[in-house]
């Protein structure tokens, strides 16, 4: 079998994944610890498609903590792991730097490449302002599936938050503070500016009021500034997720924006904190489609059906 893809790991940087037939380098994940107000953290830009576009957005001039792809935490028992203003009840956004946290690199267990792809198993900790232990996380992410027949290929993302102080973590949002319609935490993909007014397609609905609802899948579909056509990013529960919390999990529900910017995250604290008791562990698993071209609800479906966890 033909190697599907390429690594390349600048040591206390980034990693890169290239595909190995073209030679587009279709993730770098910066680890590197960047300015402390945006909440340092690792994320993924840029993401691209196997045609070579790039269709996450990075420190736009709205909100300067949005880095592609990355786990987030905006409401953690009073931290802001999110970056930027911290929203509170009454006030708004407030610039409140002693609430902003960060999440740090610790080290990689694992960095391979195999026949059809590539992973990276890391370490990483947790941290309010102060600086304590508050979680350990360990995170896995997979590039696999790259199909130049389809012209997609698929990125999952699993994370596993222990958590290590010695009283409950509450994990919430803006909305479970006060502010609807903005129950953004967790997995958090920001969207290039070309994107904004792209097209939102759930199982059963499309458009901007799927914000909220639950649903094993969503995707974003958006069109390119100077290059000509469009991509499609699809968003996948895994099945050990259960998102709509029918069997006793806490539920999950969609927060999702195509103005004034593109933005998608399964979030698990929209509506209701998640309340993660002293060694406990909040453990989920995701799967995000990266395609060129602008697929319809059949061709995105008949996909997430497809798919092997």
């Amino acid at each position: 079998m033909t190697k599907a893809v390429d690594l390349v790991h600048r040591h206390g940087e980034h990693l890169s994944v290239i595909a190995s037939e073209s030679g587009v380098e279709l993730l770098r994940y910066v680890y590197r610890a960047e300015d402390a107000w945006e909440a340092p953290k690792p994320y993924i830009h840029p993401l691209r498609t196997l045609s070579g576009q790039v269709v996450t957005g990075y420190r736009p001039n709205d909100h300067r903590w949005h880095k592609g792809l990355q786990m987030t935490a905006s409401h953690l028992s009073g931290a802001n792991l999110w970056g930027g203003n911290s929203y509170v009840h009454g006030k708004g956004y407030r610039a409140l730097p002693e609430r902003v946290g960060s999440m740090a690199h610790a080290g990689f267990d694992e960095v391979s490449v195999h026949d059809g792809g590539a992973r990276f198993a890391e370490r990483l900790t947790w941290h309010p302002r102060s600086g304590e232990l508050w979680a350990e996380e360990t995170r896995r992410i997979e590039v696999h599936d790259v199909d130049a027949v389809t012209g997609s290929w698929a990125l999952t993302w699993s994370s596993a938050v222990t958590n290590r102080r010695g009283e409950p973590l509450r994990f919430g949002s803006p909305t479970t503070h006060g502010r609807p319609d903005a129950g953004y935490t967790g997995l958090f993909w920001r969207g290039p500016r070309a994107f904004r007014d792209g097209r939102i397609i759930g199982p059963a609905g499309e458009g901007p009021d799927l914000m909220g609802r639950q649903a094993p899948w969503l995707a974003y579909g958006g069109e390119y500034d100077e290059a000509d056509g469009h991509a499609t990013l699809v968003f996948v529960h895994s099945p050990e997720n259960d998102h709509s919390g029918a069997g006793g999990a806490h539920p999950a529900h969609w927060f999702v924006r195509d103005s004034p910017y593109a933005a998608v995250a399964p979030s698990f604290a929209f509506h209701q904190e998640l309340v993660l008791d002293p060694g406990a562990t909040l453990t989920r698993r995701y799967r995000v489609l990266v395609a060129d071209g602008a697929w319809d609800r059949e061709r995105i479906a008949s996909a997430v059906g497809g798919l092997s966890w």
